[in-house]
Order: structure tokens, then C-alpha cells, then sequence
């Protein structure tokens, strides 16, 4: 008896190791099948991207939880991913170094557990591929493989959400201007007064938000019009919370901030082009409080692997730009002269992001004229800042307004690419205000100086350069965009004889050194 019944154990003992083995082996084999090839090489700073089959029912954006860690010798990095509808997940990583990475998913639903696998991260070569941007030598920017980034932006807010028509009058625009970043929402705001067609990002419930789901469609345009920029160059800084809407976003609560934060990160960080803008106007977001704003800024912190750059935007008070969270500061100012204080104040960059709009309507900050845009980009670039444009001529048929995602129409866009130009022929890193200048200066280590003149107009002056160098010297017209060299060269004091119009600028550019600093500089001819 107990010789068959230690048969009989034994028996099933092994009918359940085969069971389990099968039910394994099962396992295995619907992930294999579930799992589409991921790509074996990755440009570094480009999207590996590892799609998952996995449970569709319940609520799997709340309910399913996935992340993955890819490994690089001693080093990992923890990414989160995500749901993207019709049971498919997604795992996107932005690998910043060559060599083999390898894989391995964790999740709480077997399907979507324990995938491993590796991929070659070879040097970025596609063409504009330099890397996200970060901030260099405090006050600037440059790409991550070190190549420099002077920001040239403009205004398109309904980009991301806008018709397919119009989206296509963007791209054509950005790259008709040489415009290299944009600012615009990832939540929807009215494009009409008839909002009932608008794709949006969270199911609707009646005359309220499902805000416990998303609707993938929305996110899935986005991206396509997010890459779209990244082919053209274009840095797509992206405003996360505005006061704009028609459907409540503004007011969801923390819980559903959080829960939007995040998803929108895990889908849109693996994008080196992205910046995260936590807020257009934020103070006029009447039910966040201070403590809010703050709480976005850690999520974002501790959600984003890569630490994309970090802004605020505001309307009245500017948010406390000392923050440790806080990358650059993005201002609705034109009082540049206070540049240089704010510098000493928050040791970041700054950007100008609304100096008001070029444009015709009635509203005081819409109707600049584009000499008055060009002007204000000028004394933003000289006061060792940079800016963005913006654009709203009153609407013909319907038509969108230019930062509302439509077509370029104003007359400033091409003078602001000629001051892109001139800065790229020049700039190594960034410019520098030279504080107490008689007329406005900004340097770059003595290797550049550039005067603006804004509405003085002399009739000659005598620049104060450094002894140190020989100079070249040229008369920039930014309004007719022309540049016309001077002859001869200079250093120390030199007398050059100007129009006499108003809104000039001269750009001297080092050529050598001056051993002998009392070398009187060549004298040019009057220009008229």
C-alpha cells in the first residue's frame, strides 16, 4: 500500500511539474508571440521603442502597472511605460550612450512581466541628431554632444491639436523662418466657438472628463506632430497646464494632475526635443495654489529619466525662478534692461518667451509692428538673453492666427532669421550684456562685441575696444538685413563714422591678437 501510494505521489507529483512546465512554457510563448521584434540598433538620443501585448479589460491605464530597466555596464536607468489602447503597451527609452544596452520588464500582470533583450546604441548620425538641450555656462544652452544652441522661438500653442491643414502651415512657416523652437499646449483649447468636433485627451462623460482613462488618439496625434518638429530641428517646448480651456483640465484636481503628469512623461520624455513648460500663465490658473506648481515640478523631476529642461510661464507675478527644479526662466516681459539683476538674482538662463505679439487686433499686447518685434529681439540678444515670437492678425474667413497654429503672415519673421544668422555666424556659446556700456553692448569673451544703437542714430562714434585685439568691424541694418563689412581693422579707442540711423548695430569680431597695443587702428570711410 504504501509503495503504491508513494507511486501514486510520485505520479502526480510529476503530472504537476509537467502541468507547471506547460503552463510556463505557455506563458513564454504568448510573450514571444505578443512581443514584435524591437529594433536591434538605436542612434544615441533616438526612441527605442519595445511594444507589449497585454490585458485590455478593466481600466488598464489605472490598474496595470510597467517599467522597465535598461542596463549599460554598471549603469541603469528606469523608464515607465505605458497603456496606448487595444491591449498594446509601450516602453520607450532615449539611450544617451553607445554601447549594448539590455532590458528586463517588470509589471504586476504575467503578460507583461520579465521580457528581456538587448540593443546596439550606435553614435547619433542622422542629420540634426546633437541630442536633447541643456543649459551651458549658466546663462545658455547647447545640445548634448556640446554643439552650441542660441534659441530663435516663435508661438504656435494649437499645434499640437489644430487640423492637419494647419499643422502643415506651421512646418512650413518654422522652417520658411528658421524658427528653432516653438511653444505649444499638450491640453486642448477652444478652436472655435463650436468645440463639440475637437479630439481631446480624456474621454468625455456626459458634460464632464472620465479622468481615470485617456484617450490614446489625442496622445498618438501629438506625437506624430512632435516628431514632425524633431525632423525639422525644431525644440517643441511644451506647456503641461494653461488656463485656456472649455472642459475643466484646469481644475482636475491633484490626483488626476499627477495621474496626466506622468502618463505624459512616460509617453514624451524618450522625445529628445521635448522641454517641459509646467504652466502658460500659471497665475491665472485661479484654483492651483503656489504649493500645486510646486508639486508639478517634483513629479516631473522624479518621472522624467533624462531631466529634460524645466520652465514656468507667468502673467503677473513670476514664479520663484531660484528653485532648484526650475532649469531657465520663461517670462511674459519686455523690460529688458532688468536682465542683468535677474541674472545676479537666479544664475540661469532666460528667455524672453512673450515680449507680446506682432499683429493687428485690438487687444494692447497683439498689434506690435514687426519693427517693434525685431527691436525688442535685438535688445533681448544684447542684454545677453534670448526670445520668442509671436504672431495674431485678425482672422480672414476663420482662418487660425499664426500662434494659434495657421499661417505666417507678419514681416518680422525674416528679420529675426537674418539676427539668427548673424548670431551663428558669430557665437560660439552665448553673449554677454556689458554692464554700463554708453550705448548698448554684449560680448563674448572679448572675441565679440556687438552694438545696438536702438533709436539713437549718431553720426559717428568712438567704440571703446580691447587693446588686446585686432578687430573687424561691420555695420548690421537689422531691418533691410544686410551686413556690410568696414575696411580696415581695429582695437582700442576707434572713431568710426556711422549713418545716422536710428535702430543700427555693429558687430566686431577679433581676428588676432595685438602685441603692439599701441598700434593706432585703420581708419574707415564715412558710410552713407
Amino acid at each position: 500500500m504504501l509503495r503504491r501510494d508513494v507511486l501514486r505521489l510520485g505520479a502526480a507529483s510529476v503530472a504537476a511539474s509537467l502541468s507547471s512546465a506547460t503552463l510556463h512554457a505557455s506563458i513564454d510563448a504568448n510573450k514571444a508571440a505578443s512581443h514584435p521584434s524591437p529594433p536591434s540598433t538605436v542612434e544615441m538620443w533616438g526612441c527605442m521603442e519595445l511594444p507589449l501585448q497585454g490585458p485590455s479589460e478593466g481600466n488598464p491605464f489605472r490598474e496595470v502597472t510597467l517599467t522597465a530597466e535598461f542596463q549599460l555596464e554598471h549603469r541603469t536607468v528606469q523608464v515607465t511605460g505605458f497603456y496606448d489602447g487595444e491591449g498594446r503597451y509601450l516602453v520607450r527609452f532615449m539611450p544617451d550612450q553607445p554601447g549594448r544596452w539590455s532590458y528586463r520588464t517588470a509589471s504586476n500582470r504575467p503578460a507583461l512581466d520579465g521580457h528581456t533583450g538587448s540593443f546596439a546604441c550606435v553614435p547619433a548620425t542622422s542629420p540634426g541628431n546633437h541630442g536633447p538641450v541643456t543649459t551651458a555656462r549658466q546663462f545658455h544652452f547647447q545640445y548634448a554632444d556640446g554643439t552650441r544652441y542660441l534659441p530663435m522661438g516663435t508661438t504656435n500653442y494649437a499645434y499640437l491639436f489644430t487640423t492637419e491643414d494647419n499643422a502643415a502651415l506651421v512646418l512650413q512657416g518654422i522652417a520658411k523662418a528658421k524658427f528653432n523652437k516653438t511653444r505649444i499646449c499638450l491640453l486642448p483649447k477652444p478652436l472655435g466657438a463650436d468645440t463639440s468636433q475637437q479630439i481631446l485627451p480624456f474621454p468625455r462623460q456626459g458634460e464632464g472628463n472620465d479622468l481615470t482613462r485617456f484617450h490614446v488618439a489625442y496622445f498618438q496625434q501629438a506625437e506624430r506632430r512632435l516628431l514632425a518638429l524633431q525632423q525639422a530641428g525644431i525644440e517643441a517646448d511644451l506647456i503641461l497646464f494653461h488656463p485656456y480651456d472649455a472642459w475643466g483640465y484646469k481644475a482636475m484636481g491633484a490626483e488626476a494632475d499627477e495621474f496626466y503628469l506622468r502618463y505624459a512623461v512616460a509617453r514624451l520624455a524618450a522625445y529628445r526635443n521635448v522641454w517641459w513648460s509646467v504652466a502658460n500663465e500659471y497665475d491665472l490658473v485661479k484654483n492651483k495654489t503656489m504649493a500645486d506648481w510646486d508639486r508639478a515640478f517634483r513629479i516631473l523631476v522624479a518621472a522624467d529619466p533624462y531631466g529634460h529642461l524645466r520652465s514656468i510661464h507667468h502673467s503677473g507675478p513670476i514664479y520663484d525662478n531660484t528653485r532648484s527644479w526650475v532649469t531657465h526662466a520663461s517670462l511674459q516681459r519686455y523690460d529688458f534692461e532688468k536682465t542683468a539683476e535677474r541674472r545676479d538674482a537666479w544664475r540661469k538662463p532666460i528667455l524672453y518667451d512673450e515680449l507680446q505679439y506682432e499683429g493687428d487686433i485690438d487687444r494692447r499686447w497683439g498689434n506690435l509692428s514687426a519693427e517693434e518685434m525685431t527691436r525688442r529681439f535685438w535688445l533681448a540678444t544684447v542684454h545677453g538673453a534670448y526670445a520668442s515670437h509671436g504672431e495674431v492678425f485678425m482672422a480672414h474667413h476663420g482662418e487660425a492666427s499664426w500662434s494659434d497654429a495657421g499661417a505666417l503672415r507678419g514681416d518680422a519673421a525674416p528679420r529675426l532669421a537674418f539676427l539668427r544668422d548673424t548670431l551663428q555666424r558669430f557665437v560660439r556659446t552665448g553673449l554677454a550684456e556689458v554692464e554700463n556700456s554708453y550705448y548698448l553692448c554684449a560680448t563674448e569673451s572679448n572675441d565679440l562685441l556687438l552694438y545696438y544703437f536702438d533709436y539713437h542714430r549718431p553720426a559717428r562714434y568712438d567704440f571703446p575696444l580691447p587693446t588686446t585685439g585686432n578687430y573687424q568691424a561691420s555695420l548690421v541694418d537689422p531691418w533691410q538685413m544686410t551686413t556690410t563689412e568696414l575696411p580696415g581693422t581695429f582695437s582700442g579707442k576707434s572713431r568710426i563714422a556711422l549713418p545716422g540711423r536710428p535702430y543700427l548695430a555693429v558687430l566686431f569680431h577679433k581676428v588676432s591678437d595685438n602685441h603692439d597695443p599701441h598700434t593706432e587702428a585703420a581708419k574707415p570711410e564715412v558710410l552713407d
